[in-house]
């Protein structure tokens, strides 16, 4: 499941990861990153992968899709979480995803770099 972060405001949005993700889930994702890169050119995302499970593989071509979509029209992508399989997300997200990326272990910490 993928749900939008209530501290979300301007051109950073953040976004709860948790559970298995599926394709439908994109559907929540990719109208509101949109609408933050329509307003500001660019976004600075935040993924909370703490209770990230699994991303189904119907769910793989709507994430490349994505990637594909907004790789240059997102600044910084923090991701937040609390294992080493995610830090690595976020070293591979910056060719994929953003143009800057960078792993936090909680929020408030991944907020701050997003506002710098």
């Amino acid at each position: 499941m993928i749900e939008k972060l209530a501290q979300s405001q301007g051109r950073s949005i953040g976004f709860r990861v948790s559970g298995d993700v599926s394709k439908a889930d994109y559907e929540v994702l990719d109208p509101d990153v949109a609408q933050v890169v329509a307003e500001y050119g660019s976004a600075n995302l935040l993924c909370d992968l703490t209770d990230f499970h699994w991303e189904k593989a119907e769910a793989w071509r709507s994430d490349m899709d994505f990637g594909k979509k907004y790789h240059k029209k997102i600044h910084r992508m923090a991701i937040v979480g609390d294992k080493r399989w995610e830090k690595l997300v976020a070293d591979l997200a910056s060719p994929f995803y953003a143009t800057e990326s960078a792993f936090f272990a909680t929020q408030a910490q991944a907020w701050d770099w997003l506002g710098e």
